[in-house]
């Protein structure tokens, strides 16, 4: 059975495609396109699962769209009336688009399969499954468990935006859900707006500023925002945010209770914005801490499955790991929306179609390292190359891999693109930036003249899968970069007094461990464990590297600039080489150096894409 999965019309439009229980291919609609959370029909997408697949639209059975139009717009309906007359300059400015693109989604769906390569010959069912069923699916059917507890979290759905769920062979089932409004997304999203960043994009840059804060607005969150129980259910208090009817996510009462007006983007920030960040993060631990164990003692079950917008938040993934009542999490790492698309066809398959679950055959998941993306031949490459007027050379596998290496223990920034690319938000070693994260100066220049972005974000450490332990507080697998935990005691460096007073942005560049570039200041690293059975060729490069330099971490930075969606093929990975602080590129076994490209290709790259 042949189930093609997507999402779209809202953001971070996907396709995926299933085949008689095994995941084919995943994208992102945006990597094709270039706009970042691309919303639209994922056209590209699916042409490119289709053809991953060997097989034309004719040939799918199901269509799986990832949640459930009209019943979301049943939900926006009654919220609008619920507050009315409140909002109703935008409740008529939205109800002719929710008319088009809920009510009539079927059709709209059906005429874009028609325009596809034999659309006409299609003669199977569109299916639509419930936005956080999607999620449930994408979490446990790709895991590594038999058996689990499942938590969803996000913004919302049609009306869930939490749910339990619990997962045994190839069924699956919600007992428990959280309705609209009350939602840990949107609470999230409301000081992601507040603090000057863009919803529905700026939310890992709240995690990354948390550590500079303190967080002294815990309380305030607590006695005024939200009613938080001890089993993690909670209620937020209405009167203070705009996002039920309004254009905007916090309204006067909010800026009230914390001392002024929302930030605008791109001001200066403050240690206010600063603390405000740390607060909203710490609650948010909280609520998860606070569901996992209720979870726990209401299933029974040890593993834990978790996907949705939130299960994007590594540092409450950390804390839920190490101090939660589960053996073992897995973490879907398409979590958001685009995720939506291969829990859709998933859910399809086997709870409709009752095929069995693949075997794991000594992989770690069902998700092939999340590598489901196209790839590209050397004989792709060097065509591609030749046309842009590319200097390079081509090495052998081993040749490359030295190159490779050296330059990163001379410091170089690396720009990284082999074999499929990446399903979900993070680069795994398909299309990454590499730096050494022994370089105290790593970080400041891959975020200024690299990736053209704020100064205070951290990098990730890729590891091997052997060597975690000896540099991280972490006993555990964590293939997606997924898992905060902190730098061992024995390689941080201790501070002196002078710089353990430092506050705010003024503690980024002190030198914290034997691995500056990836320590963050609080000492500590989104891991990514790198397992040579998923990406041999990445995990090769690392053993390299520690063979030179005794350090087995790389950083690991996505392949792309502020705003730009990651890299997809070898023109964008040019594209972006020629325009930022890259100094070497090595797509597949063909290597370019900075130095030896043509002066005139340089690109004015930063400003080519709308600020995040």
């Amino acid at each position: 059975m042949r189930v093609l999965g997507i999402s779209a019309y809202y953001h971070d439009s996907a396709a995926a495609l299933v085949v008689d229980g095994e995941i084919r291919a995943a994208a992102q609609e945006e990597r094709f396109t270039r706009k970042k959370h691309d919303p639209s029909f994922p056209r590209h997408a699916i042409d490119y699962c289709l053809a991953a697949g060997g097989c034309s639209i004719a040939d799918v059975d199901h269509v799986v769209f990832y949640d459930k139009p009209f019943v979301k717009f049943e939900r926006l309906l009654e919220t609008y009336l619920a507050f009315a007359p409140r909002g109703f300059t935008s409740f008529r400015m939205a109800l002719p688009i929710w008319l088009k693109e809920k009510l009539f989604q079927k059709s709209m769906i059906r005429q874009a399969i028609r325009e596809l390569p034999r659309g006409d010959d299609w003669d199977g069912r569109i299916l639509f499954t419930e936005h956080h069923q999607s999620h449930a699916a994408s979490a446990f059917f790709p895991s590594p468990f038999d058996e689990a507890a499942i938590l969803t979290m996000d913004g919302v759905g049609e009306w869930s935006t939490t749910t339990l769920g619990i997962g045994k062979g190839n069924s699956l089932e919600i007992v428990r859900e959280q309705h609209f409004p009350h939602s840990l997304g949107l609470l999230y999203s409301a000081f992601t707006y507040y603090t000057g960043f863009k919803v529905n994009s700026g939310e890992y840059k709240i995690m990354g500023l948390a550590p500079y804060g303190e967080p002294r607005y815990v309380q305030t969150i607590l006695d005024n925002l939200m009613d938080l129980k001890p089993d993690g259910t909670f209620r937020l208090n209405m009167a203070y945010f705009d996002y039920c009817t309004g254009l905007r996510m916090t309204n006067a009462r909010f800026d009230a209770l914390f001392g002024g007006p929302a930030r605008r983007p791109e001001e200066l920030l403050t240690q206010r914005e600063m603390d405000l960040t740390a607060s909203v993060q710490k609650v948010t631990e909280e609520v998860v801490l606070r569901l996992g164990r209720s979870i726990a003692e209401e299933t029974g079950q040890r593993h834990l499955c978790l996907a949705g917008g939130v299960a994007l938040n590594c540092v409450a993934n950390g804390r839920l790991l190490r101090e939660g009542p589960f053996e073992q999490i897995w973490i879907q790492p398409a979590a958001g929306d685009a995720g939506g698309a291969l829990g859709a066809a998933l859910a399809a398959c086997h709870q409709l179609g009752n095929q069995p679950r693949q075997q794991l055959n000594g992989q770690l998941d069902h998700m092939q390292g999340a590598f489901l993306g196209p790839a590209f031949t050397t004989a792709e490459t060097v065509a591609a190359l030749e046309a842009a007027g590319a200097v390079f050379d081509v090495l052998d596998d081993d040749a490359i891999i030295a190159a490779t290496a050296d330059a990163l223990a001379d410091g170089k920034a690396v720009g990284w693109m082999q074999g499929r690319m990446e399903f979900g938000p993070r680069a795994l070693g398909g299309r990454s930036i590499l730096g050494d994260p022994r370089s105290p100066t790593m970080q400041k220049i891959l975020n200024l003249k690299v990736k053209y972005r704020e100064s205070f974000r951290p990098f990730a450490p890729s590891v091997l899968a052997e060597d975690v332990a000896e540099w991280f507080e972490l006993a555990e697998a964590s293939p997606y970069m997924l898992l905060v935990a902190d730098v061992v005691a024995s390689r941080r460096r201790a501070m002196t007094d002078e710089e353990e007073a430092l506050f705010g942005i003024d503690k980024l560049n002190t030198v914290r461990s034997e691995i500056p570039a990836v320590t963050h200041v609080d000492y500590s690293a989104r891991i990514q464990t790198v397992h040579e059975a998923t990406n041999p060729r990445y995990w090769r490069l690392i053993q390299a590297f520690r063979q030179r330099t005794g350090c087995p971490v790389v950083v690991n930075t996505s392949f792309n600039v502020r705003g730009e969606p990651i890299v997809c093929t070898p023109q964008d990975a040019f594209r972006c080489f020629m325009g930022t602080g890259i100094e070497m590129l090595v797509i597949g076994n063909c290597r370019l150096e900075k130095s030896m490209q043509k002066p005139e290709l340089r690109l004015d790259y930063k400003a080519g894409f709308e600020l995040d």
